[in-house]
């Protein structure tokens, strides 16, 4: 379930990717959504401070509200945010500036960093929206030396709870853009192909895992 908020529909990339949605979970008004994404903050905020790590790469942020957050919160680690060329994006990036943050366009499946170059690599709400996410973990687990921090919905109770508030109903509750579906299970399996999962979070409506390389 996405909750609502203030995005009219969906946004593409130059190259075609399905960026967005019809809602921005992080600026919505509406209480029930706001009290989702206090805990999925949370949770991704717990994740960061076990991790603690000196360097991040944050894949697919979006507008930048996340690794803003975290800049802000951690200003001695250097933070890197990617994502595709989109006129709203880098708009984002111009509101969420900070002196330990710098923002790059690129795609995720090739990434131009050292290996090892970070200690962490985070996708947030990323992998469902790409082509081929096992080429992309294989490069965030190229580029950090530390760790994974990596969210997406849970499914199938994210598409059930968009049915079940009448939303995208002709796509049987397929949020637009979302090209691949993981269960608790199968992402923690996806995964630990790459490391050992350190800890597996379930904040409703998402599954959110850390992994040590």
């Amino acid at each position: 379930m996405a909750p609502s908020g203030t995005r009219a529909a969906p946004t593409l990339s130059r190259e075609g990717i399905v960026t967005g949605n019809t809602y921005d979970k992080y600026s919505t008004p509406n209480p029930f959504a706001r009290a989702l994404m206090r805990g999925f903050e949370r949770s991704l905020d717990e994740l960061l401070a076990v991790a603690a790590p000196a360097s991040a790469l944050d894949v697919g942020c979006g507008e930048g509200v996340v690794v803003h957050r975290w800049a802000r919160q951690r200003p001695s680690t250097r933070f890197v945010g990617i994502d595709l060329e989109e006129d709203s994006i880098q708009a984002g990036w111009d509101r969420h500036r900070a002196p330990n943050l710098e923002y790059r366009t690129m795609a995720a499946e090739a990434l131009p960093f050292a290996d090892g170059e970070f200690e962490l690599a985070s996708a947030i709400e990323v992998l469902e929206h790409l082509p081929h996410p096992e080429r992309a973990l294989a490069e965030m687990a190229r580029c950090a030396r530390g760790h994974l921090l990596v969210s997406v919905p849970r499914e199938p109770l994210w598409r059930a709870l968009n049915v079940a508030r009448g939303a995208y109903w002709g796509a049987l509750g397929n949020t637009p853009g979302h090209l691949n579906h993981w269960s608790r299970r199968s992402f923690a399996e996806l995964l630990s192909r790459h490391g050992e999962l350190r800890a597996l979070r379930s904040p409703f409506p998402w599954t959110m895992a850390l992994v040590r390389l």
